[in-house]
C-alpha cells in the first residue's frame, strides 16, 4: 500500500515481498568501534565504523552540506569524517550508502575523490534511477546501471572491513532499494527504526511501501536481541539530546510503533501519519545528485552546475508544515 500522496507514480511491484535469507545468526562476537556524526540541520546520522583488530574502517551515509538558500555546497560534514578517522589511526576502505538519501546530499563521491576508498549500495538502486530518470526528464547519456558506484550489493551478500564480515540485507519500504549493513554485533538500519520514542520512517515515497517496511523491521528485529541498531535519523522529540543507538530488545519493547502492534495496525498506522507530511524539503535537489553516487550535475558551458526540480510532479503533496517528530 502507498501513500496517496504518490499512489499515481509508484514504482511497479509484487504483492509479497520475497527476501532471500532471514536475518538470523548469532553474531561473530566482534564489536566493531561506532562513532556518530549527528547533523542538526537534516536529523541525519553519518557513521564511521572500524574493526577494532585491523583498524581498517567504512564512513556510512556520509553528509555532503547544502543550504537550499544559497544554493552552496560545503564539505565540512564530510571533512570531520576525515580528520576523525586520521586522529584515530584508520584506514578507510569502504563509503557506503543504505540508500538514495531525500533529505540530505551525499557526499560519496567528495569522499571517493579525497581518498580513492570503493563505494557501494544495494543493487535494487538500479531501479530507483529508471524511475526517477522519468521525474527529471534526464537524457538518455544518463546512466542507470549504478556504475557510479564501485559495488552493488545483493540480498545475503557478505564483504569485509579488515577483518571484519558484513552481512547486507535488503530492507525495503522506505525505498525500493534500502539495505542494512551488519557487521559483527552491529547493524546499520537507516530509515528503518528510528530510536524507540520515534518509532519508524515514512514509506509514501516513489517505490516506498508500507507493508514491506513491516516486514524489514520483523526482519531486523530478528537478529540477536543484544544487536547494537543504528539509526539513519535522530529528530529529538521534546527537544532531548540526539540518540542515535539502540538494540533489538530495546526496539521490540519499546518502539511507538512496533510494539503491540501487527502488520495490518502498522500499515494502517504507517499510511496515516504518512499523509500529514509534506515532502523532504531538499527531497528533489537531493535525489539527482545521490543517484548519481553523491556527484553533483556537471558544469555547464559558464562553468556552472545547476540541479533540475521538476515542476507539478507531485501535485497531490501536502504544504502543510512539519510537526516535531514527524519529519521521516
Amino acid at each position: 500500500m502507498t501513500n496517496a500522496i504518490f499512489e499515481s507514480v509508484s514504482a511497479a511491484r509484487p504483492d509479497h515481498l520475497q527476501l532471500a535469507s532471514p536475518a538470523t545468526a548469532a553474531n561473530t562476537g566482534v564489536s566493531p568501534d561506532v562513532t556518530g556524526f549527528h547533523d542538526e540541520a537534516t536529523g541525519s546520522v553519518q557513521y564511521v565504523v572500524a574493526d577494532p583488530v585491523t583498524r581498517k574502517s567504512a564512513i556510512i551515509d556520509p553528509v555532503l552540506d547544502f543550504d537550499p538558500r544559497s544554493g552552496s555546497t560545503r564539505t565540512t560534514s564530510a571533512d570531520r569524517l576525515l580528520k576523525h578517522i586520521e586522529a584515530h589511526g584508520l584506514t578507510l576502505e569502504w563509503i557506503l550508502d543504505t540508500h538514495p538519501h531525500a533529505d540530505h546530499f551525499s557526499a560519496a563521491g567528495y569522499l571517493k575523490d579525497m581518498t580513492g576508498a570503493s563505494t557501494g549500495i544495494g543493487e535494487r538502486v538500479v531501479e530507483m534511477q529508471r524511475l526517477w530518470k522519468a521525474f527529471y526528464n534526464l537524457p538518455d547519456s544518463v546512466p542507470v546501471d549504478g556504475s557510479q558506484w564501485d559495488r552493488l550489493f545483493a540480498d545475503g551478500e557478505r564483504f569485509t572491513v579488515g577483518e571484519m564480515e558484513v552481512r547486507v540485507l535488503l530492507s525495503p519500504g522506505h525505498t525500493l532499494s534500502s539495505v542494512t549493513y551488519v557487521m559483527g554485533n552491529a547493524a546499520f538500519v537507516h530509515d528503518t527504526l528510528f530510536m524507540p520514542d520515534s518509532g519508524t520512517a515514512r514509506a509514501d515515497f516513489p517505490g516506498g511501501d508500507a507493508r514491506r517496511l513491516w516486514r524489514t523491521i520483523q526482519r531486523i528485529l530478528q537478529l540477536p536481541s543484544d544487536t547494537r541498531l543504528f539509526s539513519g535519523h535522530d529528530y529529538r522529540p521534546n527537544g532531548r539530546n540526539a540518540s542515535w543507538e539502540s538494540t533489538v530488545a530495546a526496539q521490540r519493547a519499546h518502539n511507538l510503533h512496533v510494539k503491540n502492534c501487527d502488520e495490518s495496525k502498522f500499515v494502517k498506522l504507517r499510511t496515516e501519519r504518512d499523509r500529514r507530511l509534506p515532502m523532504p524539503a531538499l527531497m528533489l535537489s537531493a535525489l539527482q545528485v545521490n543517484l548519481a553516487g553523491g556527484r553533483l550535475p556537471p558544469p555547464e558551458s559558464d562553468g556552472r552546475r545547476y540541479l533540475k526540480i521538476p515542476l507539478n510532479a507531485f501535485p497531490y503533496a501536502s504544504w502543510g508544515g512539519s510537526e516535531p517528530g514527524l519529519k521521516k
